[in-house]
């Protein structure tokens, strides 16, 4: 008895059945594969998104909640409520490079943007920043701007054009080289100006700051703390807590396709136990020439494990190719306004996708172990004497 042969013919037996117990495990894996290639891919971004910070440590207002934190490592305004002396004393301590950040939000052709206020020279060094195209500010107060590189293209500006600013009209001044990060989607001015213009003269949205030595970080979270009244995050700290949020809802939205796959493993069970009705005769004739129980429970073993394959390699399939038309659309929402700066993509891993596959074949045997128990405890009579 050749038992390959004998499962290939059984389940396409009832074509329209196995179509469509097919189609539930196909489904079932495909929302769970969409998912785990977006949710694979935010991760990347929001590392990515950290390591162009360049800064080792930032420092923050005490009273600023999580998601005031949050939003530095994602590239959104921030309230003005950091005393701009603490950057001197922050500076004064030996191994600590600090500069400020004042983020805020303007417009430009009736779009939102971010506009970052930055001392002009000290940034550039601190981020290692190049210039595309233009010059970069010639001053401390220059009343200009720079666009980053994600900037100009999409506005249709270029070195030389102007914006308006809270009523006053900047030309142009730069545009910098693409970064990869944040960076590129942030319009700079200096530091004063922008105090000016939005009359937070005195203030800054926080500080970032490198050190000369990482082994002696808890040194240096310490001094700061003994000139400054702040609250110190690490890089690190920060990407952890984007990184935890991002997993807690793709794990919630795993948690909702595991219903589809749970749904397609009832009706795996439904279909094996119709297939135990439709085929007693046949079980009782195998039974009868010699087929013992274990040979009958392997049969139904494989067929319930065939629908998990097959379904399994065409819902990795589907829901790859779901991801790739569902990225872009992601890439407009308002979560990606909240991630600023991230491309979001389908990302493919071979050995995820290979593992997404034996996860369906063993929800599909476990669906099918009590079918299969069911038919080999069958005896030859009680199965041919079946009406």
């Amino acid at each position: 008895m050749n038992i390959f042969k004998l499962v290939a013919r059984n389940i396409t037996r009832r074509k329209g059945r196995f179509i469509f117990t097919l189609l539930g495990i196909t489904v079932g894996m495909a929302s769970f594969v969409a998912l785990l290639s977006l949710g694979g891919n935010m991760r990347g971004e929001m590392t990515k998104q950290a390591g162009s910070l360049g800064a080792q440590l930032i420092i923050t207002p005490k009273n600023w909640c999580a998601y005031d934190q949050i939003s530095i490592l994602t590239g959104n305004s921030l309230p003005e409520s950091l005393q701009q002396e603490v950057l001197d004393d922050v500076s004064a301590i030996e191994g600590i490079t600090a500069v400020p950040y004042l983020t805020l939000g303007t417009s430009v052709n009736n779009q939102s943007v971010l506009l970052t206020g930055i001392l002009p020279q000290e940034m550039k060094d601190f981020k290692g920043w190049e210039v595309e195209q233009g010059e970069w500010f010639s001053s401390q107060d220059e009343r200009a701007v720079v666009l980053g590189s994600g900037i100009a293209d999409p506005f249709e500006l270029s070195v030389g054009d102007t914006v308006t600013i809270r009523g006053e009209t900047l030309p142009v001044k730069a545009i910098l080289q693409e970064t990869g990060g944040n960076d590129d989607t942030s319009l700079y001015m200096p530091l004063s100006v922008a105090q000016e213009l939005y009359e937070v003269e005195g203030f800054v949205s926080y500080l970032a700051a490198q050190v000369d030595d990482m082994s002696k970080m808890e040194e240096y979270e310490a001094a700061i703390l003994g000139v400054a009244n702040v609250a110190i995050t690490s890089d690190k700290q920060l990407l952890s807590t984007v990184l935890s949020m991002l997993g807690s809802v793709n794990l919630t939205l795993q948690m909702i396709a595991m219903v589809s796959l749970i749904a397609a493993a009832f009706g795996i069970i439904n279909t094996m136990m119709t297939a135990i009705t439709e085929r007693r005769r046949e079980i009782g004739i195998m039974r009868a020439i010699g087929g013992n129980g274990n040979s009958i429970f392997k049969i139904f073993l494989i067929e319930s494990g065939l629908y998990g394959l097959l379904g399994g390699i065409a819902g990795v399939a589907l829901g790859l190719l779901a991801s790739f038309f569902i990225a872009p659309m992601i890439s407009e929402s308002d979560f990606a306004a909240f991630l600023k700066g991230a491309e979001f993509e389908a990302s493919f891993d071979p050995t995820l996708m290979g593992l997404s596959i034996l996860f369906s074949i063993i929800i599909s045997i476990g669906s099918g172990f009590y079918p299969a128990w069911r038919a080999a405890k069958l005896t030859p009579v009680e199965a041919i004497t079946h009406e």
